[in-house]
């Protein structure tokens, strides 16, 4: 089982596209599709450069969400990829969202856990709301 189109899509549309290197809302240079590794800022980088960083980026999400085995499907793993993706496998792996699925929650406890994390610097931001909101439908697909 591996990430879908579905998911690379949903994370180009969701990321939004940058060909120049900026800071991201903490701070981070970032470039392409939410890339943030090794980025300079003034690094500059095509379209097709930008698609091949975040499919790299995927795969070792992917990896890292592997290494928990708790997807069970590729809906599942689709959401859980988008929440490494964006927020890092640290986090995931420390989460109540990571517990809840491991004891087999409902569908309304893991939902409500995926809804958690939608504040940056403590703020609620849309695009986290509507993100999260995506996972957690992604996850029971």
């Amino acid at each position: 089982m591996t990430t879908t189109e579905i998911l690379l899509e949903k994370l180009m549309e969701m990321e939004g596209c940058r060909l120049e290197a900026y800071e991201d809302a903490a701070g981070v240079p970032t470039i392409g599709y939410g890339h943030t590794k090794n980025v300079r800022m003034g690094d500059r980088i095509t379209q097709y450069w930008a698609k091949e960083m975040l499919r790299e980026d995927i795969e070792e999400a992917e990896w890292q969400v592997k290494e928990l085995n708790v997807a069970r499907t590729e809906g599942q793993l689709d959401a859980l990829v988008s929440f490494a993706f964006n927020l890092g496998i640290g986090r995931l792996t420390r989460s109540t969202l990571l517990k809840t699925i491991r004891k087999g929650g409902s569908k309304a406890q893991i939902t409500k856990e995926f809804k958690r994390w939608v504040f940056a610097d403590g703020k609620q931001l849309p695009g986290l709301v509507k993100r999260r909101e995506w996972e957690a439908k992604r996850f029971f697909e």
